[in-house]
């Protein structure tokens, strides 16, 4: 624990320098956690000096190389860079440029080949890709679209909802309201009953006049008119008759006579057929 403890403290003063190092609580979880970043950034800054130390080698090579071919260059064909012309100057700078963008060694055919292979390859995955990317973003749109629009009939829906249930809401809190009333009206009547009630008890109040005996007898009254109406017509043949026995024996003969012309006038008919 001591020896994290040194470890952080001195990767610290090397990461702040002449600030102070701010303060922090120091226990287990907090120097664990810094001696992680510590040996994180030592590995990192290891990584880093040996990547520096690589590149430094190459340039001192690519230095190298470029002194030697400087020099056949000027002992063997008698060229230097200041004994070119314009265009040539031009180009040799493009070409080094190019060479540099290519990241090849040399300027030769054999190496910028590659290197353009390399990125006629990487154009032609990327076309690959873009078209890909293309139609994923077509099936996107398409797909945000029907969306959008199924966003909009269900925001319709909703709203559509919303509305009926306020209009549901009002007319069942006036049902309420009303049911409220009818409850009060109901309790007021029933207590105005039960006084009217207790009032005619006290009275001594006769139950034969009462509304619920006299609808019992209007009912007992109708049927008992119902049964007359028969008797009625059965009585009104006998209205006519005299009061006279031998008057009335008159009217008896002459009944029979009218019913035996109807009988016989019914056998013909009953023969015709």
């Amino acid at each position: 624990m001591c020896e994290k403890i040194k470890k952080v403290n001195s990767w610290l003063s090397s990461v702040f320098g002449d600030q102070p190092v701010p303060q922090f609580e120091v226990n287990t979880r907090t120097v664990d956690i810094l001696y992680q970043l510590v040996r994180s950034s030592e590995a990192r800054c290891g990584d880093t000096a040996l990547l520096t130390e690589d590149l430094q080698q190459k340039a001192a090579e690519y230095q190298a190389e470029g002194a030697h071919l400087r020099d056949v260059l000027l002992q063997g064909v008698g060229l230097s860079c200041s004994s070119l012309s314009k265009p040539a100057a031009d180009y040799l700078s493009a070409l080094v440029d190019t060479a540099m963008v290519l990241g090849v060694r040399d300027t030769s055919l054999c190496s910028f080949m590659p290197a353009v292979n390399n990125l006629t390859n990487e154009l032609l995955e990327e076309e690959k890709s873009n078209r890909r990317l293309e139609r994923e973003l077509r099936a996107l749109s398409k797909r945000l679209g029907a969306t959008l629009v199924m966003r909009s009939s269900l925001q319709e829906d909703i709203n559509k909802t919303v509305k009926s249930q306020s209009v549901e809401s009002a007319k069942a809190e006036e049902r309420m309201l009303h049911m409220d009333f009818v409850t009060a009206k109901a309790k007021e009547l029933s207590s105005r009953r039960e006084r009217a009630e207790a009032q005619l008890v006290s009275r001594n109040m006769d139950k034969s006049i009462t509304h619920q005996a006299i609808v019992q007898l209007s009912e007992e009254a109708t049927a008992l008119k119902q049964e007359i109406i028969p008797l009625k017509k059965k009585i009104e043949t006998y209205m006519d008759l005299s009061p006279s026995p031998s008057l009335a024996q008159v009217k008896i003969e002459e009944a029979k006579r009218e019913l035996a012309a109807i009988d016989s006038q019914l056998e013909m008919k009953m023969d015709f057929k």
